[in-house]
């Protein structure tokens, strides 16, 4: 029934290259299916105005996509001078979902910035920047802890995320492109290990779901977080 031909229950395979860049305390590049996202998080002995002083540390995101991420080329948002909605939205999910497995006293008055650039986009973009962007901030907090910096480790549980959505009537996990695009119903589940939801962002795209749909995606989604969990993992180890 699907495009890909995978089963209802299946995610795309799932490749994390960690060390993909030189610089970066904590780098990878995510590869879900044909969604390919290089993740790079940066140690600032800095914090915004707005908790300076206060002992804590802050993780925020930015996030990109190259102009041939897609079929057609995308006009840079630099050369256009402001970033577009989607592009803001996204990067503050992407802050708002990473911030919630920290605990912001451990890391100190520091912050973390994680660079999310979308190389190649096939659906998914934004739960493979925060799947991957997870990754490159366990590594650059890794840093932190060798040197010493850190002495309790700050990151209290992993955070990943994956779309569900109904596609030809069906509940399905991690929509493709072309599932994404003809889906009824489409939905971003972020969650960490421990089960715990940061967020949901559920619409109906072309018809109503009922509440036992509703419920047959959370199990779609707990089951694909629970493998990207484990890909995070494994490529950590």
């Amino acid at each position: 029934m699907r495009p890909s031909g995978r089963n209802l229950d299946q995610l795309r395979h799932v490749s994390i290259e960690t060390g993909f860049t030189k610089h970066a305390e904590g780098s990878c590049l995510i590869k879900v299916g044909e969604t390919h996202v290089l993740c790079n998080a940066t140690i600032e002995d800095r914090v915004p105005p707005f908790i300076r002083g206060s002992g804590l540390g802050w993780v925020t995101a930015e996030y990109g996509m190259l102009p041939r991420a897609t079929n057609t080329r995308m006009r840079r948002e630099a050369t256009a001078g402001k970033q577009g909605g989607r592009t803001v939205e996204i990067q503050r999910l992407i802050g708002r979902s990473l911030r919630a497995g920290v605990d912001r006293v451990a890391l100190g008055e520091r912050q973390i910035t994680v660079d999310c650039d979308v190389l190649q986009a096939d659906g998914g973009t934004r739960c493979a920047a925060i799947t991957g962007g997870w990754v490159a901030l366990r590594l650059a907090v890794n840093k932190l802890m060798k040197t010493g910096d850190v002495i309790s480790d700050p990151l209290v549980d992993p955070v990943a995320a994956i779309s569900c959505g109904i596609y030809a009537g069906q509940p399905v996990l991690d929509l493709d492109y072309p599932e994404d695009s003809e889906a009824g119903v489409d939905g971003n589940f972020i969650m960490t290990e421990s089960g715990q939801l940061i967020e949901i962002q559920m619409s109906a795209e072309g018809s109503t779901f009922s509440r036992d749909q509703m419920n047959s995606l959370m199990d779609l989604a707990e089951k694909g977080v629970a493998e990207l969990v484990a890909a995070q993992k494994a490529a950590i180890a």
